[in-house]
């Protein structure tokens, strides 16, 4: 791996601990207006300083993200389908990779749908990204996207990963899983977890927690952060959990003292 290729996967897996936080805000191009997405700046600006990395499509970089940020930029490089649209898997590049330079990106994303109807385009989207990405030193996550009837099991999961690094993906997003560890063992390059639906706090820890026992290098966590009535602390404990190695417990108490100190000084 050359230097400018190292030095950017280093600014979303951070290298003094080998782990990463990242804040997924890409709901959008295929949701919409996402429930405390409406305003996208609003939801990003309080919240960056405190995570490693920001995925996020170029639209909302350019309108909703100040230029002079300095947390490192995941860009979402798929799309084409939307949720009333005719399959969610029939995905293409939307964004160049000359773009993605423009943009002063670190990472490029995009999904494949092993299983789906589109599996062929869906792989053949990421092999073709990472011939570009390879051209100018710029990593790429592969997002393991699971269609609704596929079950989110270690064989299922355990495959699509390691086709996405068997294709050249230098990092890849997935689901946490009965059996993670297997999943980790099997995928050569480093595994993050998507953090899901909204559920509650401490059950948002609690994953969190669990796949970094089990291997995972980091999170990618959006709607269980800021759809958290407090986004702050909660992005706050999910750190402590990647970064300092709190067991859930610890940093759901991180995130109830948070509350209270901030409510004192309101």
């Amino acid at each position: 791996m050359e230097w400018g290729m190292r030095n950017r996967v280093s600014k979303i897996i951070r290298p003094n601990d080998s782990r990463c936080l990242m804040l997924a805000v890409d709901h959008g191009y295929f949701l919409g207006p996402t429930e405390k997405l409406e305003s996208p700046s609003s939801t990003i600006g309080p919240l960056a300083k405190y995570v490693d990395s920001i995925m996020l499509t170029r639209g909302i970089l350019r309108t909703c993200v100040n230029p002079t940020i300095d947390t490192p930029i995941v860009l979402r490089v798929s799309g084409g389908s939307t949720i009333i649209g005719e399959d969610l898997s029939k995905e293409s590049i939307t964004t160049c990779i000359e773009e993605a330079i423009r943009l002063n990106v670190s990472c490029l994303a995009l999904s494949i749908f092993v299983g789906s109807k589109y599996e062929h385009q869906s792989l053949s989207n990421l092999a073709k990204l990472v011939d570009e990405g390879e051209k100018y030193g710029i990593p790429v996550l592969a997002v393991t996207a699971v269609g609704k009837d596929m079950i989110r099991d270690s064989r299922y999961l355990g495959l699509a990963c390691r086709v996405a690094a068997e294709l050249g993906a230098h990092i890849v997003k997935t689901y946490y899983c009965d059996n993670f560890s297997s999943v980790v063992a099997g995928c050569p390059v480093p595994l993050i977890i998507a953090g899901g639906k909204k559920t509650t706090e401490n059950e948002a820890l609690q994953l969190a927690a669990n796949a970094i026992k089990d291997g995972a290098v980091g999170v990618d966590m959006g709607r269980n952060i800021w759809q958290s009535e407090y986004p702050v602390p909660m992005a706050k404990a999910v750190k402590s959990i990647v970064h300092s190695n709190y067991s859930s417990n610890e940093a759901y108490k991180g995130f109830r003292d948070e509350i209270t100190s901030s409510e004192i000084k309101a």
